[in-house]
């Protein structure tokens, strides 16, 4: 795998999207911890510095080793990396005396500069900080600034480094997509060679020459992401593929059949294995959302050993995960604060003796759709929305019964079905119902009910990492409750979830 663009993480809220950004030029990157230099820098072809919530001028501050990078190779300083240049090469960092954070336009830019090829004069940037340069270092040449921000950009001369205080990775930098172009592109000379299709090539080769002959079990989940991996080791290793989908019986109404149904007509090797009755048994009386996760885990744990020991030499375990497990597991604090266990990247209990095989765990959620339709799945798969591992347990609150999952299976299947009916499916980037500990007084005909409520939630999102409610149109929402309410026995009450992400989860456990 070409190793074209090092970005060194300072802990930056926006270092995925520099990364993602740079992928979308069709250049593949990595994200690296400051302080974890990958062993041979010498195999990138360029390298960019992200922002940081630190002050160059703390004593805390990130201090990375530059010494192979620094006029070895074309760097991009963004935001505390140009702060950083500028504090220790000559220049002089201070507090800002006005608020830097927010759109800005750019006031000036330094002609015939490549730059800042096809940007001009007037250019929104966003700006995100509370120090400013306020001396360039020595050998530096301002290429740009704002009316509050004098050295909005800079190179230094005799070197392809150059610096930028505002953020060209998010979207309210209008010209941000372009600048990163012409540093990568024109500057660097690195080739936009990373493509679908050529992802698909280099990875199954590399999986042969890994795999050989040895036998590989993968856990499916009918999501995206487990289904592409399949595809990519059954392309590899054909039939030496044993592929395990395990009923917990929480997933969505008739899920387990219509998702079986599916993987036969694509060809895998896929044994179907009903262990609902062993996970609602053990989850019987649990209300903790965390211990509820757990049990599911366990129980997975122990079911799809059971079935892996069935294949006669097995060797390795197959999984879905993707970059942005990978980069919070490495990240330069180590994992982010628990909000809720997640995936466990490359995580195995050690009595199922099994090496690990990741075949997505460089990209992203949308590039994993990407190669997906590169290799020809149906477009339906594709596009089917993230269902979280513990499936219904986390959505509905409190304990667990055979009863409740039934009333959401119910009232999921309505909600689902009527969104793919009114073309607003594909819309939406997650969505689901919760099944509340509320119970509500109601009228049914003459009768007065005391029975359960629902929550509907509808997200849009990119990457899941921050997410906006939905503005479903009141027609559906009423129509939707109409029908929960006359045809789920147990429900008289319908609400909709208007919370963002942050600081509202997804998920409400």
């Amino acid at each position: 795998m070409q190793n074209n663009v090092l970005i060194l993480d300072f802990g930056s809220q926006y270092t995925q999207l520099i990364a993602r950004r740079v992928r979308e030029l069709n250049i593949y990157c990595e994200i690296h911890p400051y302080n974890k230099l990958p062993e041979h820098v010498s195999d990138f072809k360029a390298v960019i510095l992200s922002g940081s919530p630190f002050s160059v001028r703390s004593e805390d501050a990130p201090h990375p080793d530059l010494s192979e990078i620094r006029g070895k190779k074309p760097l991009l300083a963004v935001c505390y990396g140009a702060q950083y240049l500028a504090h220790f090469s000559g220049g002089e960092v201070a507090p800002s005396n006005t608020r830097e954070y927010g759109r800005a336009n750019l006031s000036f830019v330094k002609e015939n500069e490549q730059f800042f090829a096809g940007i001009d004069i007037g250019s929104q940037v966003w700006m995100s900080h509370s120090d400013t340069i306020k001396q360039l270092p020595s050998g530096a040449v301002k290429l740009a600034s704002t009316s509050d921000v004098e050295n909005a950009a800079y190179r230094i001369e005799d070197e392809d480094t150059y610096a930028i205080q505002f953020h060209p990775e998010v979207y309210h930098s209008t010209d941000g997509k372009k600048l990163l172009e012409n540093f990568l592109l024109q500057i660097a000379g690195v080739q936009p060679d990373w493509t679908p299709n050529s992802f698909v090539d280099v990875t199954v080769a590399e999986l042969k020459e890994k795999l050989g002959n040895d036998k590989v079990v993968l856990g499916l989940s009918g999501g995206v992401d487990s289904t592409v991996a399949a595809v990519l080791l059954h392309k590899a290793i054909g039939a030496n593929l044993h592929c395990i989908f395990v009923n917990n019986g929480l997933l969505r109404k008739n899920e387990f059949s219509a998702v079986l149904n599916r993987y036969e007509g694509m060809g895998l090797n896929v044994k179907g294995v009903d262990a609902s009755a062993r996970f609602l048994e053990a989850l019987a009386g649990e209300s903790d959302p965390e211990k509820k996760r757990k049990i599911i885990g366990n129980i997975f744990i122990d079911v799809f050993d059971d079935e892996a020991h069935k294949i006669e030499d097995a060797k390795w375990l197959g999984q879905g995960t993707i970059y942005p497990d990978v980069i919070e597991s490495i990240s330069v604090n180590g994992p982010s604060a628990t909000i809720k266990s997640h995936h466990n990247v490359g995580g195995l209990p050690d009595f199922m003796k099994l090496k690990v095989v990741e075949p997505l765990r460089m990209l992203f959620k949308d590039e994993v759709r990407r190669v997906g339709a590169s290799m020809g799945l149906d477009p339906e798969l594709l596009g089917r929305h993230p269902f979280p591992g513990p499936g219904l347990a986390i959505r509905i609150l409190g304990d667990i019964t055979s009863e409740k999952v039934n009333i959401l299976q119910e009232v999921d299947a309505i909600f689902i079905n009527g969104l793919k009916e009114n073309g607003l499916y594909d819309k939406v980037w997650q969505a689901g119902a919760i099944l509340l500990p509320v119970q509500s007084v109601g009228v049914m005909g003459d009768e007065r009910t005391y029975e359960n409520c629902v929550a509907l939630r509808a997200v849009e999102s990119t990457d899941g990492m921050t997410a906006d409610w939905v503005n479903l149109p009141y027609e559906f929402l009423q129509k939707t409750s109409n029908a929960i309410i006359n045809r789920v026995k147990g429900v008289n009450r319908v609400v909709y979830d208007i919370s963002s992400k942050p600081p509202a989860t997804i998920e409400w456990e």
